[in-house]
């Protein structure tokens, strides 16, 4: 099914009220941590789910924390160690956490928190500030050919899906992965202030993070990390420059160590009912994302593939 035909069938399933007996089980208040700082793409997808939570009948209210910092390892490591047994916690993650747990091997590991569900996909977009005399992705790799330092990429924490891509980008045009010049940010509003403010040669994220600004004509868009062209963005795609560089982000929800079999199931019923209400296909539209649901077995085996396609893309780039 089409992503447009899918999003109106789960509005129009959320308006009958045909959403599962999960939804209309009383509701429970719930804890949200957020492993980033404000303004960026898990804060959205936090803020959007939680809010789903509530329209759905689920939860009673939603208390978010944002701890931001190594690719969402700090706000990891508290979550494992703070919520320990909590079945009303739930933590947004995604690949960019695991590119940062295999860059920085932080002493606390995803596997000891508890998978929950895939919810969303979402391509980069690279973009540089309205005014930047560097006008296309072409300008950007003639300038990382002379002097790759002199290109500063900013994106989220190290091992973020826009740094790989960037290692990526440069190992395809023949440049040394290993000398580019990637800053990170702890959320995408440092990212987003970084690049308004020319601190920045080109930046990296997620289309929604960018739209009000590439519309404004604050920021203007260079490449697209996707297969095909973004609908919303004037980009071409990078393998439509001869770039030979796909690579997509996703996001998700995890429990904390510690809860029960029938417990982590409660939470999963309830995460997958939030995904059909009215609320949540708003978000989807609103913020150009994709709908990726994925939960039980099948997400624990995709984290797992994941993390060994992701650290392979890493050695062969350089980055490891």
């Amino acid at each position: 099914m089409r992503r447009d035909a899918f999003l109106k069938s789960l509005a129009a399933l959320a308006a009958a009220g045909a959403l599962p007996q999960a939804a209309r089980a009383a509701a429970v208040p719930l804890k949200m941590m957020i492993p980033a700082n404000p303004g960026g793409g898990w804060d959205t997808t936090g803020r959007a789910i939680g809010k789903a939570l509530q329209d759905a009948g689920l939860a009673s209210s939603v208390q978010y924390e944002n701890k931001g910092g190594a690719a969402g390892a700090l706000g990891l490591a508290q979550f494992v160690n703070a919520s320990k047994g909590d079945p009303h916690a739930l933590m947004v993650m995604g690949a960019v956490m695991l590119g940062g747990i295999i860059t920085g091997k932080p002493p606390v590991s995803l596997s000891q928190a508890t998978p929950v569900a895939r919810l969303i996909s979402e391509y980069n977009v690279f973009v540089v500030h309205g005014a930047s005399p560097l006008k296309s992705m072409k300008d950007i790799i003639e300038q990382l050919k002379k002097d790759p330092g002199s290109v500063k990429w900013g994106g989220g924490s190290r091992g973020a899906t826009e740094h790989i891509a960037a290692a990526m980008i440069a190992r395809d045009v023949g440049v040394d992965a290993a000398k580019i010049n990637y800053v990170p940010f702890r959320g995408g509003g440092e990212a987003t202030a970084a690049i308004l403010g020319g601190n920045v040669t080109v930046g990296g994220s997620g289309f929604s993070e960018f739209q009000p600004y590439l519309e404004s004509g604050k920021m203007r868009a260079l490449a697209v990390t996707s297969p095909q062209r973004i609908k919303g963005v004037d980009a071409p795609t990078l393998k439509e420059l001869g770039i030979n560089v796909e690579i997509g982000n996703w996001r998700g929800l995890y429990a904390p160590p510690g809860i029960t079999p029938e417990q982590r199931k409660a939470l999963t019923d309830m995460v997958v009912a939030a995904t059909k209400s009215k609320s949540w296909a708003e978000s989807l539209a609103k913020n150009g994302w994709t709908p990726a649901l994925m939960a039980g077995p099948q997400f624990d085996e995709f984290v797992d593939r994941e993390f060994a396609a992701l650290r392979a893309i890493m050695v062969k780039s350089g980055m490891i």
